[in-house]
């Protein structure tokens, strides 16, 4: 798949999942449910349960601090819209324009990704937010 559909579909999991514990619960959902009608119509009941049925889970998941259930929630609305790009690649800007309606700053998918490499004496100092080294 193309990494640009697949990191597509990697922040959209993830916004979506994050969002299903917001407030703007209802927005998200009515907003992934139309899509869904307008790009694969026949599964858009199947979706619609599904987000129901997921929200419950997040917020289960949430309420007793269970990141191992929240991240399979991801991965599996990462596959569900991945299978949606793929059937119709016109569904990638759809979800784009939607993504940035529900979370135009982008914080219900930002994610910290981070890869080092060293060797000999190297050091390596990664941190997703602020770092202060103090070397003596």
């Amino acid at each position: 798949m193309d990494p640009e559909v697949a990191a597509l579909a990697q922040s959209a999991g993830t916004a979506l999942v994050t969002l299903m514990a917001a407030d703007a619960w209802q927005r998200t959902r009515d907003g992934f449910a139309q899509l869904w009608r307008r790009r694969q119509p026949e599964r858009a009941d199947i979706v619609a349960a599904e987000l129901d049925t997921g929200r419950e889970d997040v917020l289960a998941a949430v309420a007793a601090h269970d990141q191992e259930t929240l991240d399979e929630l991801r991965l599996q609305w990462q596959g569900f819209v991945r299978r949606l790009i793929a059937a119709g690649p016109a569904a990638a800007q759809d979800l784009r324009g939607l993504l940035d309606e529900l979370d135009p700053d982008g914080s219900a998918s930002r994610g910290v990704t981070q890869h080092a490499t060293g060797s000999g004496r190297a050091r390596i100092y990664q941190a997703g937010r602020d770092q202060h080294i103090t070397e003596r």
